[in-house]
């Protein structure tokens, strides 16, 4: 695998990070995740507008967006990578141990890629024991402190799940790990809104303007998704999954017919338009 980090290419055995990289340390650090098709990192754009608003609210810098699409094309073609996951990161770069930042620190920036697994045609998702904090410093940013994430992630797969959903501290939907969370609820689409702490997904985005309006965006509780007459999780990666069951209990539909719907409206966005 062939990597860029602070403006190289390298191999990944020669890639390093400094043991004091606030990164590594202390999670100081944002990145994004984007889906290659033919060659092409999808909605690069706004994945880009999100990265400098994760970068901005963490009072981070971040190379040039110019700079980082060189760096992309190159890690993809040196890989001969067609359909692939990419991802940009970029941390707060060595520090003295402890959280404050470096006083002139030089961010550190990678980018990787790696061959694009299929998701499964629908997912089992189970809620998790733990909140969001819809009011914390991190709500709605794409950072790298992503340990709940993982523990939340094994303790679905412990259960035979592949996602796991978080209610925030007012017990209403949040979202899930890596994904946003859709249902239907009395026929109306219904997803929760960037107050209830959950990431503004690029592709939960793009849904929404699929629907035309007549998606809407409101608190539910947490057990509404357990009831929901269909339901699906929204992300990069996953594109538009429908949700099978939820704690081991099958919804009535998966997929029902609006996650039909907005799957094929969603592929055929990818099809027309690689930067929406």
């Amino acid at each position: 695998m062939i990597v860029w980090i602070d403006g190289e290419l390298v191999p990944i055995e020669r890639a390093r990070v400094s043991p004091l990289d606030h990164g590594l340390t202390v999670g100081d650090g944002v990145f994004e995740t984007l889906r290659v098709y033919a060659g092409t990192p999808f909605a690069w754009r706004r994945h880009l507008e999100r990265l400098r608003a994760s970068a901005d609210a963490l009072g981070l810098p971040v190379p040039d967006a110019g700079e980082l699409r060189l760096a992309a094309d190159a890690v993809l073609r040196a890989n001969h990578l067609d359909e692939a996951r990419l991802r940009i990161t970029v941390t707060g770069g060595p520090a003295p141990p402890g959280s404050s930042r470096a006083r002139a620190a030089s961010p550190t920036a990678f980018v990787v890629a790696a061959p694009m697994t299929p998701s499964e045609p629908t997912a089992d998702v189970v809620i998790a024991p733990w909140t969001r904090n819809e009011h914390g410093a991190l709500a709605g940013l794409k950072t790298i402190s992503y340990a709940a994430n993982v523990r939340a992630l094994a303790y679905a797969e412990e259960r035979g799940a592949q996602e796991a959903v978080f209610a925030n501290t007012a017990g209403n939907l949040c979202e899930a790990t890596g994904s946003n969370v859709f249902l239907v609820l009395d026929g109306v689409l219904v997803t929760p809104p960037p107050s209830a702490g959950c990431l503004q997904g690029v592709t939960r985005a793009l849904v929404i303007e699929l629907c035309e309006g007549s998606c809407e965006e409101r608190d539910v509780p947490i057990d509404a998704l357990r009831h929901a007459d269909e339901a699906f999780l929204s992300s990069t990666t996953r594109e538009v999954q429908p949700i099978a069951r939820v704690d081991g209990v099958a919804l009535r539909n998966a997929p029902g017919p609006v996650t039909t719907r907005l799957a094929v409206a969603f592929s055929e966005l990818v099809a027309r338009d690689l930067d929406p």
